[in-house]
């Protein structure tokens, strides 16, 4: 049965505190709810884009007020960190957290945030791949420079390993690895294939994945959806426009047309909105989610006040959820594969 688990970018209309205090609120609602797994992403420097750049420091506080739920960083963009410091942050995570660290990376993809770090964006790539291996060189317990090892030792952690990619080529990386696999709530279109769904861009990293796993590992694939339910349709599409439209104007690119009307942009956004009836007809008609282990919800970029947010984590965990055939009780550690 596919997994289920919650996605934020801590994005709330509310200082950062606040931002913080309303998001361990909604992870604790996706405990309660026996939700497998919550997610969190990293940004840095703009508030619009993400509203937390130190992930491991509230996944700590996250971990003291929870006691069943995984814990995921989707994701630590590793071309900006140290990666042997980004090992010891994990590995004591993990341990704090009874084992419940899963560790999603990726290269970045916020062009203005690599000057701050000395880097630039043309060596993306690069860089994340020296980086991965040394931080896979740490979790695998090797010599990461002047006989040194980690400690603690990341016991179990180098199998609950995710990578995150638009491309087929990053698919092969992930699954050369044997890690998870993260696809994003939605994905840039080539300038060639403006009008190309999510799927179409979609599957073919998920089928260059699974074709370059080892053998014996099965792999495992977390699909990101934009999802926000609500008892209304009227409110949800409410909430869904004002979201939906500030994204818009903060968009580059164009596909997002901020003077597009409401159901433009909710499929030019591939957002999942409506009552849980409508919602769960949207997800079933994605051929993505068919391919996926687990689907992880998120309201960006509806960013539905607090309360609404609550209720839409519980309206799809409770009625659309179910309607789907899928099961939201707690399920043990999950493991990606092991190899790296």
């Amino acid at each position: 049965m596919t997994q289920l688990a919650l996605f934020t970018r801590l994005l709330d209309d509310a200082s950062p505190a606040e931002r913080y205090a309303l998001a361990l609120a909604q992870l604790q609602q996706a405990e309660r709810l026996g939700l497998d797994r919550a997610w969190v992403a990293q940004h840095h420097f703009r508030a619009a884009e993400g509203g937390l750049p130190s992930p491991f420091v509230f996944l700590a506080h996250a971990a003291a007020a929870t006691s069943a739920i995984r814990l995921g960083t989707g994701v630590v963009t590793l071309t900006l960190e140290d990666p042997v410091r980004v090992a010891e942050d994990a590995v004591v995570l993990d341990l704090l957290t009874g084992g419940r660290l899963d560790l999603g990376l990726g290269s970045g993809g916020t062009p203005t945030s690599f000057a701050p770090f000395g880097l630039r964006l043309d060596d993306k790539t690069a860089v994340y791949e020296a980086k991965l291996e040394t931080l896979l060189t740490a979790l695998r317990g090797g010599d990461v420079g002047g006989g040194n090892t980690l400690y603690p030792d990341a016991g179990t952690l180098g199998d609950r390993v995710w990578q995150a990619t638009f491309s087929a080529g990053g698919g092969a990386r992930a699954g050369r690895h044997g890690h998870g696999l993260l696809l994003s709530r939605t994905q840039p279109r080539p300038d060639d294939r403006p009008d190309a769904t999510l799927a179409e861009l979609q599957l073919p990293i998920v089928d260059a994945y699974l074709e370059a796993l080892p053998a014996g590992s099965r792999g495992f694939v977390t699909a990101s959806r934009t999802v926000f339910v609500a008892d209304d349709r009227d409110e949800a599409r409410a909430f869904a426009e004002t979201g939906l439209r500030r994204a818009a104007r903060s968009f580059r690119g164009g596909r997002l047309a901020p003077d597009a009307d409401l159901d433009e942009l909710i499929a030019a956004s591939d957002t999942h909105v409506g009552t849980a009836d409508e919602v769960a007809a949207s997800l079933a008609a994605d051929p993505t989610l068919a391919r996926a282990d687990e689907i992880a919800f998120q309201v960006h970029s509806v960013d539905a006040p607090h309360a609404h947010v609550l209720r839409s984590i519980e309206l799809f965990a409770t009625e659309v959820a179910p309607a789907l055939g899928w099961r939201s009780p707690a399920s043990p550690p999950i493991t990606t594969g092991g190899h790296s």
